[in-house]
């Protein structure tokens, strides 16, 4: 995908339906999975999201929808303090509706999901959040979600990790206010902003990088709002090893959705040509 945000192409992987070049008239929701740290566009296939998703539709469990998976390097998904990476806005402005015009998707944020592991699913809650008009569902497995920034920053250790990180997206030295700005936690603080988007979450018990305690910090914002939402811990660790045994509930959450989508906009006579 071409970028005059970020004067440079980004790469995308698309995984299609298997029968979408079959029947040129129908239109399938689209979930856009954003990947972790260290990780591209290519995961999704080469870790196994694929096959989990393919077990699910020979299963009867879930329907046909597209998976988009772009590049997102370490930019957390949003844009840079700095503003030399605006990864959100090209993602918002330039991808979104790049993957409307090439594909038959259903162009309604109730028929578009996002979701994400680690870093990518910290990418998923702050997007989706920030932007209910654009995505009616969002989910997150072992959101990159860290409560606050120590001060003095520490320089080793996790600490000294998450520094080296993040300061490429959230300036270097760490800018705390533009941290709490972009955190999904703080974006939890107002959930009237977001007040339609469905949510789910979920964390292992032993995240080796301790995220699951900023997922029960999520948890708890949200359900003293008064805020509906999905949350798990569930016994596991980080990174495919947890996801391959959990990323099907979020397949499922979003598919029932998508499916309530559906029917909703064939009745309105929106969806276009949508089974």
């Amino acid at each position: 995908i071409p970028s005059s945000i970020l004067g440079r192409s980004v790469n995308v992987c698309v995984a299609l339906p298997a029968d979408y070049a079959a029947s040129t008239s129908t239109r399938y929701p689209t979930l856009y999975f954003l990947h972790g740290l260290f990780e591209n566009q290519t995961s999704w296939s080469d870790r196994g999201g694929q096959d989990v998703l393919n077990g699910l539709l020979a299963q009867g469990n879930v329907g046909k929808f597209l998976v988009v998976l772009p590049d997102g390097g370490k930019t957390f998904y949003i844009n840079s303090q700095d503003g030399h990476e605006r990864y959100e806005d090209f993602f918002l402005q330039e991808l979104v509706p790049a993957i409307d015009r090439k594909y038959r998707t259903i162009a309604d944020p109730s028929a578009r999901g996002i979701s994400g592991t680690s870093m990518g699913g910290y990418g998923a809650l702050h997007i989706a959040m920030d932007h209910p008009d654009v995505f009616g569902s969002a989910s997150a497995h072992s959101a990159a979600l860290i409560p606050k920034i120590p001060n003095p920053l520490p320089t080793e250790g996790r600490w000294g990790f998450y520094a080296r990180v993040l300061q490429g997206p959230f300036g270097s030295p760490l800018n705390q206010q533009y941290f709490d700005a972009n955190n999904p936690l703080t974006l939890a603080g107002d959930p009237s902003r977001f007040a339609r988007l469905k949510i789910y979450f979920d964390c292992g018990d032993h995240d080796r990088y301790g995220f699951q305690e900023g997922a029960a910090m999520l948890h708890q914002k949200l359900a003293s709002k008064g805020f509906a939402h999905d949350y798990a811990l569930r016994s596991g660790d980080h990174g495919w090893s947890y996801l391959s045994q959990y990323i099907k509930y979020s397949l499922l959450f979003h598919w029932q959705l998508f499916e309530q989508a559906e029917r909703t906009l064939a009745a309105r006579g929106q969806a276009g040509g949508t089974r």
